[in-house]
């Protein structure tokens, strides 16, 4: 009796954690969430979704983050992120919370970089406290995936020690797992991945120069690619997550995901095309723990084929979603 239980035991572990991250990125609200925003998400099999409040810096060279405002949307400060998180717990979606810098007029955070060592000193103490604050959000709300930063390559490989120190600070903290999301062309520079529990990237690798490329033309491109990031992951011994992943339904959108332009013309099918080219490429790897797709919107009337944004809500794309989703829920 007591090795059959054991055996079931096992199977139900083994099955926990072969289960996909069938993930969603859940752009912020203004108001607080209701079950009827909730429910399109469930309603899309996904079984995660990642909030990600933002953090502010005037320029790539400024020295403090201002973040938690009044100014910002409801759902990106800490009262908002905790009673949005408790939402979708009700209804079984796991969390990841994932903070982020936004820096305006285009300006690009994995170039951030300081003109002097007081300065490094500034930013690091300001980052510091916008990270583990987040770290006790994210303890106290019982997210299951904490993000410690997103696309920082400068400022993680020019200050490696700092952030050796920060993590142990974050894990004296926060007791989930921990990741951190650095952008497709410089995920292998990560100084620090063995302290990680997953490989983050934000896979926007560029793949096609098509208007409309096919599933299978995207596919081929993605071997060697695919090849590099499962190398990595067998180095290190930690399944990979897309921290985020997404396409904009317009021309050429496999030429550069990152570029979030809107100015090609609307491409349901491309958009279609590219999620279902990654899905075929990834899914089904046992080293590859699944990801979140960029973006989706508190509103019932987002997205439709009209638009050329990255969110698949009311297009093609949502369906195709909504399946492969549901193919890999357990």
């Amino acid at each position: 009796m007591i090795k059959k239980r054991l055996f079931i035991i096992l199977l139900f572990s083994i099955s926990c954690l072969s289960q996909k991250i069938n993930g969603i990125s859940f752009v912020a609200s203004n108001t607080p969430v209701t079950y009827e925003i909730i429910q399109p998400i469930v309603g899309m099999n996904a079984n995660w979704i990642t909030l990600m409040p933002f953090g502010f810096m005037k320029t790539t060279a400024e020295t403090t983050i201002q973040y938690n405002s009044k100014r910002q949307w409801w759902g990106e400060t800490k009262v908002g992120i905790t009673k949005t998180a408790i939402e979708f717990h009700k209804l079984k979606i796991k969390t990841m919370l994932k903070p982020q810098i936004w820096i305006p007029n285009g300006g690009f955070t994995g170039q951030i970089k300081m003109k002097n060592e007081q300065d490094w000193f500034a930013l690091e103490k300001s980052y510091e406290t916008f990270i583990l604050d987040y770290a006790q959000v994210a303890q106290d709300s019982q997210f299951e995936i904490f993000c410690m930063g997103t696309e920082l390559n400068n400022f993680v490989i020019s200050r490696p020690d700092y952030w050796e120190k920060l993590i142990q600070k974050i894990k004296k903290i926060y007791k989930g797992k921990l990741t951190y999301a650095e952008n497709w062309d410089t995920y292998k520079n990560v100084p620090f991945i063995k302290e990680l529990d997953y490989i983050g990237i934000d896979a926007y690798f560029p793949l096609s120069k098509d208007k409309t490329p096919t599933v299978d033309s995207i596919e081929k491109a993605w071997k060697p690619i695919k090849k590099g990031i499962r190398n990595l992951s067998s180095k290190y011994h930690k399944s990979v997550l897309f921290t985020e992943f997404g396409y904009q339904s317009k021309d050429f959108t496999t030429l550069e995901p990152w570029n979030h332009s809107e100015s090609n013309a609307v491409n349901i099918d491309g958009q279609k095309n590219a999620l279902q080219a990654l899905f075929n490429t990834f899914w089904n790897e046992k080293w590859f723990a699944g990801g979140f797709l960029w973006k989706w919107y508190d509103t019932k009337n987002a997205g439709k084929i009209i638009d050329s944004d990255y969110t698949i809500q009311n297009k093609p794309a949502q369906e195709s979603v909504r399946t492969w989703f549901k193919k890999h829920q357990k």
